[in-house]
């Protein structure tokens, strides 16, 4: 069993941890601002036919994971916080955050692949029905109320309590006995419950693409304030309402 002890941790060894998680954070922020300046800044984007299809998919994946880095980590500072804490003792601590941050990005990286499959058959979808072609908006509506409608679902809110009890997912997942198939796996995890709670407005973050720095920062904000502040959760249905209006007066207008 574990005490309260097991988390009581030096502040110098966490202001490295914290310190190491939003230099990261700042990194990737600064490799896809100088990547969207680039001429290959169209990568980061999904219109299509930028170049040979594995190269396109490999790209947009490397940005796609680039995004996540900078918006979604942040929310998960105090996740990875008490688990470098709870492991701190162990041989190779740092081996088990990076493996547990890997399962994170693993599953973050997957649902990207599979949007981006996805907006290849809508592109496809497109290029077939002239109707669809001419009413785009009807896209840009459904997944808007999609991801409004999800801010409503019951397990959603089951996603988010799981996001939002750090040390109870922490100590619920953590045996210790195969040390680093377990931090790996709750990095699987802990993607899983984030993509649970988060996938609608990713799907909106994908539509207006990965270069946008202003709707990276708002979709990132919310998050964070969602997951982490105790009235985080006031934000949910609010924000599910405005996305559900918008979605309307996107196809109204």
């Amino acid at each position: 069993m574990f005490s309260p002890a097991h988390l009581r941790v030096p502040r110098r060894d966490q202001a490295i941890l914290g310190g190491l998680l939003v230099a990261l954070a700042v990194s990737a922020w600064l490799a896809l601002w100088i990547w969207g300046a680039s001429p290959y800044g169209r990568y980061l984007h999904h219109e299509g036919g930028v170049g040979p299809l594995p190269l396109e998919a490999f790209l947009f994946a490397a940005g796609w994971v680039l995004m996540i880095i900078a918006m979604m980590l942040p929310s998960s500072v105090p996740l990875v916080m008490t688990f470098g804490a709870l492991v701190r003792r162990r041989r190779r601590p740092g081996r088990l955050v990076v493996l547990l941050l890997a399962g994170y990005l693993a599953v973050w990286g997957a649902f990207g692949l599979a949007a981006w499959i996805l907006d290849r058959g809508i592109h496809a979808a497109v290029d077939a029905l002239p109707w669809l072609a001419a009413h785009p908006q009807l896209i840009l509506g459904s997944t808007l109320l999609a991801a409004g409608l999800w801010q409503f679902s019951p397990l959603r809110d089951r996603c988010l309590d799981e996001c939002r009890s750090p040390l109870g997912f922490v100590l619920n997942r953590w045996r210790g006995v195969s040390e680093r198939r377990e931090a790996f796996a709750m990095g699987i995890a802990h993607g899983a419950f984030c993509v649970g709670c988060c996938w609608s407005l990713m799907l909106v973050m994908f539509g207006v693409g990965l270069a946008n720095v202003a709707a990276m920062l708002l979709l990132g904000g919310l998050t964070a304030v969602e997951k982490n502040l105790p009235w985080g959760r006031r934000l949910t249905h609010p924000l599910g309402l405005i996305l559900i209006l918008v979605a309307v007066y996107s196809v109204a207008a």
